[in-house]
Parts: structure tokens; sequence; C-alpha cells
């Protein structure tokens, strides 16, 4: 479903599997900027959409996914795994409760499959299940000026759910009202911002994507998403032996890595190239971007050990590697050293 932003002047297709969506404007280094120090927008209207009503929502969120829903309140945002009773990762999603119905976002082509599961999970459950993806878009909010410019906008945003997270703000907006609330955005004085900016500052933060940066194999605790969508304090859901396990024992069998690549190369390397050290394969590639100010860097997973200090060679690229999670994650150890938002 093809996002009619791609209409603005500049825009330029990402590739898959944001193909539906803008890589850039026409200036990335310019709005990865406009992201830290104003106020800038992303299109992410290919990402799935579900909406998860009735008074008995909660429970089954809770009983299901990593995250502690029950008796969250109105407004707030979080994120949540689903997992198999493995702990393998199967869906990523951002969540907001708005009192009425718990909205959840997920990667592209992903919306349909996770509405069905929940759907089919719900058994006596008071609990409907949509997949809106059709209907609803994400629209990301960033930058320290992102209040002002979505205050401005009120008007075009109307009755839009709105996720308010620590560094950035999802708008679910209506799919028909996407190209006036991008202008109304615009005319309040936030860039557009396509995927390579919005993608660079997401890597330099630490955090992975499901799927692009992750495996079929991934348990959260090689993400570093312990803490922040795996709530430890609860238990009983599908894959939580698994989060008990590693986190007691520490030790998981990879780990998340930030890749400083060589910026002489003129190409990023392909995304699920092998992380190579002396010849041998330790790990593989995932997302990678040009930062405007940190250059060319990636998310890469790693054998837990290989050391901390050695540099790789990806897809024929040198980099040097920033630890995001320690080779001995756990219990005793800080988890997910994610940088903090800026």
């Amino acid at each position: 479903m093809s996002s009619p932003l791609l209409a603005r002047p500049g825009a330029v297709p990402a590739e898959a599997p944001d193909a539906d969506v803008a890589a850039h404007y026409g200036e990335p280094a310019q709005e990865g900027r406009a992201m830290e120090r104003a106020s800038a927008w992303t299109d992410r209207s290919d990402r799935g959409v579900v909406r998860v009503l009735g008074p008995d929502r909660l429970t089954l969120l809770h009983s299901l996914t990593s995250q502690a829903m029950e008796g969250m309140a109105p407004g707030t945002a979080s994120e949540a795994l689903l997992m198999d009773a493995n702990g393998r990762i199967r869906h990523h999603m951002a969540v907001l409760e708005d009192g009425e119905a718990v909205w959840l976002h997920t990667e592209p082509g992903q919306g349909a499959e996770l509405a069905g599961f929940l759907h089919r999970m719900r058994f006596m459950m008071r609990v409907e299940v949509e997949d809106l993806t059709a209907e609803r878009a994400v629209i990301t909010l960033t930058g320290p000026d992102r209040g002002t410019a979505l205050e401005a906008a009120a008007d075009a945003v109307g009755d839009a759910p709105v996720r308010r997270a620590d560094d950035e703000t999802d708008l679910l907006v209506e799919r028909e009202a996407l190209s006036a609330v991008a202008s109304a955005l615009t005319d309040a004085g936030a860039r557009p911002a396509g995927l390579w900016a919005y993608e660079a500052a997401r890597i330099a933060a630490h955090r992975p994507r499901q799927g692009l940066d992750t495996d079929e194999r991934a348990i959260p605790h090689e993400a570093g998403w312990v803490g922040g969508a795996v709530h430890l304090d609860k238990g009983c859901y599908p894959g939580q032996e698994t989060v008990a396990r590693v986190h007691n024992l520490g030790r998981p069998p990879r780990r998340l890595v930030m890749l400083h690549l060589d910026g002489t190369a003129e190409r990023l390397p392909a995304r699920g190239a092998a992380v190579e050290l002396d010849g041998r394969s330790v790990g593989f590639v995932g997302t990678s971007a040009r930062h405007h100010e940190l250059g060319p860097i990636a998310l890469g997973m790693v054998k837990r050990n290989v050391p901390v200090d050695a540099e790789f060679t990806v897809d024929g690229v040198a980099a040097a590697q920033e630890v995001v999670v320690p080779p001995d994650t756990g219990a005793n150890a800080n988890i997910g050293l994610r940088r903090a938002p800026r």
C-alpha cells in the first residue's frame, strides 16, 4: 500500500520492507539534524496497525505478551513482544492503551498475522481484535520541539490516538487524512524526514527492529529488549521460562552490537551479511545507515564469546564495535546498554 506522501517533492522510495514509504526527501543529512535539534515527522504508514477492544483486552494481552498490561492506565505508551514457547521472538509491538482500546503497531506485513493470532487466543474473553492497517497509518514525530508542532497541528490530527514515548510520538491517523496531517505538521515547523534519517537515529539509540536486526532464533536478552519490552516481574506467558533462565544464569548465546563502519567505503553492507573476525563468521549485520554525525553505522548480532574490543569485517567493510548487550547480561549485569534519547 504505497504512501501518498511519496508524491511530495524530493521523495525517494525506501528499500524493502519499507518500499512503500520515503527513504528521504532530498536532504537526508538535514533531515537527521532536524530530528535531533528541532522537530521532524517520518512517514511510517507501512507499519501494521491492530486495535484490541473489549473489557478483557488488557487481561488477554497480559497473558500472551512479555509486557505487564493488567491495570495499565489510559495514555500509557509501552512496547511488548510475542514469543513462542522457547522464547523466540515472533512479533515486536509498540503499545498504546487509550482507555477504550489497546493500539498496537508492528513491522510491515505483520498486522494481519498478529491480529489473527490474538483473535484465535480470545477463547471466552470479551475481546474484539481488528487489523486496521488499511484504515490507519503511523506518522512519527521526533525532536525536542515535537510537542509544539503537534499542538499547532491539532485540528488536522483530530481525535487520532497519540502514543507519547520518551523519544518520539506516534500518531495513528486515518489513512485518508495522512497527507493533510503531514502538511499541517510541516506548516507547524516540523520537517519531513525519511526512513534513512529515522533508521540512522534508531541505530544510534541501540534500538533493534524485529526481523531486520534479529532472526528467527533471537531471544529478548540478545537484542537488549529486557526491561523495555519485557517486564521481569510478571510470569506465565509464552517464552517466560527462557527469559527467566537467561536472566538468572546470564550468558545468552549472542549479543547485539552497534558497528561503526569504515567511512571511506562507498557502500553500506548488505543486510544479513556475515560479521567476520579473522576470516571467520561470528554473526550477521542487520540495519545500516549513514548518520549525520556518526557516519556509517549498523546493528549486528554476534556470538556472546566474541571479545568486546574485537574489530570486524562486514561485507568487505571494516567495522569497530560498540557494546549494546554485555556478554554476561543477566541478573547481575547491566542489561540493554542503550544510548539515552538525545
